[in-house]
C-alpha cells in the first residue's frame, strides 16, 4: 500500500501520514457514502498497524468478512459486538484498556449506535461516552476512529444516512470523507480551511 498526499509525492507505505493525523485528532470521524469503501478503508488501517486494536462492530459488515474467511483475523485484533443491554459494560472495558496502553480503537459506526439508541437521552449518553473514551485515549496517544454512512443535503450539510441525523462532533474532532476514484481510495479532510487529500493505493 502507498499513501500519497498528492499524486506527485510518494511517502511511506505504512499509512504513517494518515495515522499521524488520527493520533493528532482524537476522535477522528471517517464518513463515506458507500459501505464497501468504508470496509476497504478499515481493512487498510487494520492491516497497517502492529498496535493492539479494539474494533467495536455495530454494522457487522467487517465481522461478516472475518467470519466468512474473506479477511484474515489479526492476532492483535479484538472485535466487540455490544448490544443495547451490554453497551455500558463493554465500553467501560474499552475505556479501562485504553487508559493503560496505546490502542487503535475503531467504532463502526455512528449509524449503528443511533439505530440501537434511538431516544435523545440515550444518544446524548452515547456521545458523552465516546467523548470520555477519546479523552482517555489522548492520554495514551491512542487513536479513536468513528465511522459513519452519510449523505449531503441540499444546503451542503452532511447528515447520517439513513435517518438524516446531524453529525455530532466536538472542536477536537476532525472529519474525513472516503470515496473511490477509479481503483484508488481517496481520503479527504473536510473543513472550510482544509483541502488535504490522501490517495490510498494497493
Amino acid at each position: 500500500m502507498v499513501l500519497d498526499k498528492s499524486p506527485e509525492k510518494s511517502i511511506a507505505d505504512d499509512l504513517s501520514l494518515i495515522k499521524k493525523e488520527f493520533e493528532n485528532s482524537v476522535p477522528s470521524l471517517v464518513v463515506c457514502s458507500d459501505p464497501f469503501n468504508k470496509a476497504e478503508f478499515l481493512i487498510h488501517m487494520i492491516s497497517s498497524t502492529s498496535l493492539p486494536i479494539i474494533f467495536v462492530d455495530l454494522d457487522l459488515l467487517y465481522s461478516g468478512y472475518v467470519k466468512a474467511g474473506m479477511i484474515e483475523r489479526k492476532d492483535n485484533l479484538t472485535i466487540l459486538q455490544p448490544g443495547k443491554d451490554d453497551w455500558n459494560e463493554k465500553l467501560a472495558g474499552v475505556i479501562s484498556k485504553a487508559s493503560e496502553e496505546k490502542f487503535l480503537i475503531i467504532i463502526d459506526s455512528l449509524n449503528g449506535v443511533y439505530s440501537m439508541f434511538d431516544d435523545l437521552s440515550s444518544v446524548r449518553f452515547v456521545n458523552s461516552s465516546i467523548m470520555l473514551l477519546s479523552s482517555i485515549g489522548r492520554q495514551t496517544n491512542s487513536s479513536v476512529i468513528i465511522t459513519g454512512m452519510v449523505r449531503k443535503k441540499k444546503n451542503e450539510e452532511w447528515v447520517l444516512s439513513p435517518g438524516g441525523k446531524q453529525l455530532v462532533k466536538s472542536s477536537r474532532t476532525s472529519v474525513f470523507y472516503v470515496k473511490k476514484v477509479g481503483n484508488q481510495l481517496v481520503l479527504s479532510k473536510l473543513g472550510r480551511e482544509s483541502s488535504e487529500k490522501f490517495l490510498i493505493t494497493k
